[in-house]
């Protein structure tokens, strides 16, 4: 299992990179937040040799708008990996399955040279997804031992703890083999 963290604009840009094989920055929410660390996060992951994805926090409603919005803020470039943060608004709503996945294939068509994946809890996953669709992979949030989600489906990602920041594992043999999966978009 390969290690990595996510961040947003509650971590620091200058966050403890050792060890890690890829980071997830948040870029956007909705179709008017962009998160004023974007670019600092970014290339400390850079730096480090990671490989680095973004992720969106979905909204419902304004599908089109709302990914344009994210891949005109997310930056561009073949091997990152693209991805859409679906759970609970702070305005206890969520996108609807059709939604989520009119989204993901919408950057999919923005971006075709980018891998795009959804991130949901395990709730979530087993409780309002209907369709089953995470693009080209499933980023599960289930907080239990690394590596083990609570569930059946093929994850590529596995977020296991937010103490003291949401950290991850890849289900990869390498950071290579994990470059070269978010490469052959």
């Amino acid at each position: 299992m390969l290690r990595g963290i996510d961040v947003s604009a509650y971590q620091s840009s200058s966050y403890s990179t050792e060890g890690l094989s890829f980071v997830f920055v948040k870029a956007t929410e909705g179709r008017t937040y962009v998160n004023p660390k974007l670019s600092a996060q970014t290339k400390r992951a850079r730096d480090a040799g990671c490989v680095v994805g973004f992720y969106h926090f979905l909204w419902p409603g304004n599908l089109t708008a709302q990914a344009e919005y994210f891949v005109s803020k997310a930056p561009e470039k073949a091997g990152d990996i693209l991805a859409v943060d679906w759970e609970t608004t702070g305005e206890g709503t969520h996108a609807s399955n059709a939604e989520k996945d009119r989204f993901i294939r919408k950057v999919r068509e923005l971006r075709p040279n980018n891998r795009v994946i959804l991130y949901c809890n395990r709730s979530y996953w087993l409780n309002v997804d209907d369709t089953s669709y995470a693009g080209d992979g499933l980023w599960i949030a289930d907080y239990v031992t690394a590596g083990k989600p609570r569930i059946q489906a093929k994850w590529r990602f596995h977020q296991y703890t937010d103490d003291p920041l949401d950290k991850n594992v890849a289900d990869f043999s390498s950071k290579a083999a994990l470059r070269e999966w978010a490469e052959d978009a």
